[in-house]
């Protein structure tokens, strides 16, 4: 019987010399979805995606991953996932087909030379098979990786900040490619720091020093920020951020080329502050949207570290 979600789990807490990384997390992931985890840097979220699916043992907690137990199934929940880790795992001393059916031995998987085969069209490392991995750019050092990570059809993919350090092109092929895996049926939980690739997420989390601040699609979680944002455009916004920093409302300040967005989660005392500076400026004033990055600012600004 197949269960009602990928990843159903409750109350997970997970501490580390007395600080607690994780504190009662809970949250439900559909087949098939993918959902995004954010967060400051040391914040929990690799710990979090680790214990969702039994690769570490919480503290406290009870849940199920693709329908088992995250306790006391977990080499099942294991032999059905792909763990894409932040940095390259792999043996740079084989080519890519070595590393691969080095991986699909490990996996004991059917039809080997077939599959390797079939995982090497599918990513398009076919032409540079013999290649040795160390020898790979990194945009390739990730195809290489995730290839090695599907080759034995998992049903959860695990990606830990998987495009660190590649270009844009290898980035968004890369997203095509897991929204093609999505769409199949994969479930695929991944850490980012990029906005871009969180709002490709079907949902996300945003995870602060332990504490799970809030979950959902991205325009409901921009939406249950409650921030509202000013765009000022014109020359000298140098001048401008200096003169509105730290004034009543103003809880962020950001430049993108010649506008300034001016940012807090107090829309009326935001309006009051910004009411004169509008009337006497030669700057352009119009109401924004907030985005997902204003999102994250102030959420890391109301956090300050581990409990």
């Amino acid at each position: 019987m197949t269960a009602a979600f990928a990843i159903d789990v409750q109350n997970l807490t997970k501490s580390y010399s007395n600080k607690t990384v994780v504190r009662d997390f809970s949250i439900q992931v559909e087949y098939g979805q993918i959902y995004g985890f954010l967060g400051p840097n040391g914040s929990g979220k690799t710990t979090t995606i680790r214990m969702l699916c039994g690769l570490l043992k919480p503290d406290s907690g009870t849940g199920t991953c693709l329908g088992f137990d995250i306790l006391g199934d977990s080499h099942r929940i294991k032999a059905q996932a792909g763990y894409m880790t932040q940095h390259f795992s792999l043996y740079e001393d084989l080519s890519i087909i070595e590393n691969l059916d080095f991986t699909a031995r490990l996996y004991f998987v059917k039809n080997r030379p077939e599959m390797v085969k079939k995982t090497l069209e599918r990513l398009g490392l076919a032409k540079r098979c013999n290649q040795l991995a160390g020898q790979l750019s990194g945009g390739w050092k990730q195809r290489l990786a995730l290839a090695a990570c599907i080759l034995h059809k998992p049903k959860l993919l695990l990606l830990d900040e998987p495009t660190a350090g590649v270009d844009p092109k290898a980035r968004r092929e890369f997203w095509d490619e897991i929204h093609q895996l999505a769409s199949e049926g994969m479930t695929v939980l991944v850490s980012t720091h990029y906005m871009d690739e969180a709002e490709r997420c079907h949902k996300i989390a945003y995870i602060s020093y332990g504490d799970l601040l809030i979950k959902g699609t991205v325009p409901d979680v921009i939406a249950a920020s409650g921030l509202t944002t000013w765009l000022a455009t014109g020359d000298n916004l140098n001048g401008l951020a200096k003169e509105l920093e730290g004034l009543p409302g103003v809880e962020q300040i950001a430049p993108f080329g010649r506008t300034l967005h001016i940012s807090g989660g107090n829309a009326k005392l935001l309006a009051k502050t910004l009411t004169p500076f509008q009337k006497k400026s030669k700057f352009i004033w119009e109401k924004g949207t907030p985005n997902l990055e204003d999102v994250f600012v102030q959420m890391t600004g109301k956090t300050n570290g581990f409990k």
